[in-house]
């Protein structure tokens, strides 16, 4: 059973994250997943799979719906008209928590760089900033750790 849910990944470097991700949300019944910026794909440029995504996905990425787009102003665009709300995970002054946050509609997250998370130009192009708290030393997650707390809380 697919959610109306899907998951943008811009510009993740770790091919063995962007594995991960597929993994999870097929778990979670995510219904299509986009990769843009330099985001490696399931499959290279002649067209053959990336071991390093096929190790951590576990075959999920042949079968959960992909598309890559270099850019993501245009295809932030398309999935607004198609009735998705834009949700970037990204710690932020605008940003709730994640656990009050409702689905109330088809929801696209948006999941960001390693380091660098989602930039200030990106963030203005969601409607909607979550994320996750921190109580220890560390500030962040890894990303594919946070895609699935999300993931999942989103579809309780």
């Amino acid at each position: 059973m697919t959610h109306p849910i899907a998951v943008l990944l811009h510009n993740i470097r770790s091919a063995h994250n962007v594995g991960a991700i597929f993994r999870t949300s097929d778990a979670a019944g995510v219904s299509r997943i986009f990769l843009s910026g330099y985001t490696p794909t399931p499959l290279d440029r002649f067209k053959r799979p990336q071991k390093e995504i096929a190790k951590t996905a576990l075959g999920a990425e042949t079968f959960v719906p992909w598309e890559y787009a270099k850019t993501t102003s245009s295809l932030i665009g398309r999935l607004k008209r198609e009735g998705f709300r834009i949700v970037g995970v990204e710690q932020d002054a605008r940003s709730k928590d994640y656990r009050s946050f409702t689905m109330r509609q088809p929801t696209v997250f948006i999941f960001g760089n390693e380091v660098r998370g989602l930039s200030v130009s990106l963030r203005k192009e969601c409607d909607e900033l979550i994320q996750i708290p921190m109580v220890g030393k560390k500030e962040s997650l890894n990303v594919a750790t946070s895609a699935g707390i999300i993931l999942f809380s989103a579809i309780r």
